[in-house]
């Protein structure tokens, strides 16, 4: 474990679980590397390179954008429309002083609310209680084009380019009709990288599987609320997240050896994020993997290397991983934050090679546990009730195995447990549709390694 600090940065841990023995010619070597960020957001600290924010706007340390779904459906019943703007304006009230913020209304196209010129506003009680005023102008008509929303949230946060952290918050209750799938694919790939994204969808009339997809491209969450009434604690809890982040831009780089590859790399918590697809490259044998922005927080990281066989008695350093800010957020040169070894040694010892580390072995069955909710899930909307019920019940049993409560909290919505241990269960008659997408939306929520 190596841990490097400057002022103005949280200090950042690194640390590595895995057993490091491999039996003659095996090659897949695996670690979870645990990454932990403190007296950053929420300890007071001030963001990378960012002075005190002026009165005439210099300095701010992030940019928010609120997307307030306004589509004619967001009336009926008319507390969906009520909920948003309440919600909105909780939002607006847990924003800083000197964060740069607007607000805007979401349709078959984006209009902007507050501050309406083109630009953000800068957060102060006088712009916070304008912007909350303009929120009775939020009407609901038209159609839901989302690729639009994040489009003119990049074009907002664009006009503030000298901002680090940049964080949109999305609301919507209904399906993405008014442009195709490839419109909202082609607008999502613009704006990835450019700010991250928190996506909610209220009521049952929405798609998952199109939130979570704009979720995870920017690197934020996805969650459903059922009511109306639950959005304005919703929103104001995300908005504090998102004034506790701290650096922006933070990569995962891995470095490997000669003819060794890197497999995968995933998030597994808080949550299930697969980052394999998102490397780019980082000089000889590197490559980065975004991890968005942090404040005080912790996450763990999967990392799969396949590297050369080697005879019994061998060692190698298998990866070398590291906390990097890029250039343009380090000041020119790329910056380690902090670093870690993941090592491979070659044995004849059977006891030592078929070892699984702990740490190892619990995200696996949280990956399986997420996959086989999944599974029975969509088998359960195609009416493949046998299917489902096979599915859910091993999901039953990997999270009464695995100590996640709140996942066999969840599933307990969908399925009658008659035996844990064995993932015998029963699906339950009517349930709601608000339930199976509770269950859908938060099954790849993890549970960390018990100490």
């Amino acid at each position: 474990m190596a841990t490097l600090a400057k002022p103005n940065l949280p200090r950042f841990d690194v640390e590595i679980f895995q057993n490091e023995y491999l039996a003659d010619g095996a090659r897949e070597v695996n670690a979870i590397v645990t990454v932990t960020a403190t007296g950053g957001g929420t300890s007071g600290g001030r963001p990378l390179g960012v002075v005190d924010a002026a009165p005439g706007g210099a300095g701010q340390s992030a940019a928010v954008v609120l997307l307030v779904d306004c589509s004619g459906s967001m009336d009926y019943p008319s507390s969906k429309l009520r909920g948003a703007r309440e919600a909105t304006a909780a939002a607006i009230d847990t924003i800083r002083d000197g964060v740069a913020f607007a607000v805007v209304a979401g349709t078959h196209e984006a209009r902007e609310v507050f501050p309406g010129d083109g630009t953000l506003a800068v957060a102060s009680a006088d712009t916070r209680a304008r912007a909350k005023e303009s929120l009775r102008r939020l009407t609901a008509a038209g159609g839901t084009a989302m690729g639009s929303w994040l489009t003119k949230a990049d074009q907002l946060f664009l006009t503030r380019a000298d901002i680090p952290i940049r964080h949109a918050i999305l609301l919507t209750d209904g399906n993405n009709e008014h442009e195709t799938a490839a419109d909202l694919e082609r607008a999502i790939g613009r704006v990835t990288g450019h700010f991250t994204a928190d996506c909610r969808g209220v009521g049952t009339d929405w798609r998952v599987e199109e939130l979570r997809k704009i979720a995870s491209a920017l690197l934020g969450t996805v969650d459903i609320v059922p009511e109306p009434s639950g959005l304005a604690e919703d929103f104001r809890s995300m908005m504090a997240g998102a004034m506790g982040k701290q650096v922006a831009d933070v990569a995962l780089r891995i470095w490997t050896p000669a003819n060794a590859v890197v497999k995968f790399v995933k998030q597994v918590a808080p949550a299930l994020e697969d980052l394999t697809a998102r490397r780019s490259e980082a000089g000889p044998r590197a490559g980065d993997y975004p991890t968005g922005s942090w404040g005080d927080e912790s996450r763990d990281y999967h990392v799969c290397v396949e590297v050369p066989s080697a005879a019994v008695g061998n060692e190698m350093l298998a990866a070398r991983v590291s906390l990097v800010l890029p250039p343009s957020v380090a000041g020119g040169t790329p910056e380690v934050l902090s670093q870690g070894l993941v090592k491979a040694v070659w044995t004849d010892d059977l006891a030592s090679s078929t070892r699984i580390s702990p740490q190892v072995a619990h995200y696996t069955g949280q990956a399986e546990l997420a996959a086989a909710v999944r599974e029975g899930m969509e088998a359960h909307r195609a009416g493949d009730v046998g299917r489902a019920t096979a599915r859910l019940g091993a999901a039953v049993r990997i999270a009464h195995e695995t100590g996640n409560e709140g996942t066999f909290r969840l599933l307990q919505k969908v399925v009658d447990v008659v035996d844990p241990r064995e993932g015998t269960v029963r699906f339950r008659k009517n349930v709601s549709e608000a339930d199976s997408m509770i269950v859908e939306t938060r099954s790849t929520k993890t549970v960390r390694v018990k100490k």
